[in-house]
């Protein structure tokens, strides 16, 4: 059974900056790419950041140039710099694995269980 472990989320003043951990644990065979989400109150839950196994990155339009997605395949972990943070990136941060079995067969997803970040203005 793979679980998710998140880290890092907290309160902050408009402008500091928070690091984001998630790291996988069981039985892992295969990262297809690993990303961060975020959800906010009353709003559904949007792409942040994300970085394919090739290491392609990919960032929401709104935290491009202020975060930073980064990842270590040895410890199965992936990270999220935020910097000049806004009262707007409040929310709680997941991040999710799409992750496949030993021999590519199939798919699955796998979400951390979220930690909330706070941008005081």
């Amino acid at each position: 059974q793979v679980q998710l472990v998140e880290s890092g989320g907290g309160l902050v003043q408009a402008g500091g900056s928070l690091r984001l951990s998630c790291a996988a644990s069981g039985s892992i065979f295969n990262i297809i790419h690993m990303g961060w989400y975020r959800q906010a109150p009353e709003k559904p839950r949007e792409l942040v950041a994300e970085i394919t196994s090739g290491g392609s990155t990919k960032y929401a339009a709104s935290v491009k140039g202020r975060f930073t997605i980064s990842r270590d395949l040895a410890k199965n972990a992936v990270y999220l710099q935020m910097n000049s943070l806004k009262p707007e990136d409040t929310a709680v941060y997941y991040c999710n694995f799409l992750l496949a079995s030993a021999d590519f067969g199939y798919e699955y997803n796998k979400w951390g269980q979220g930690t909330q970040v706070t941008v005081s203005s």
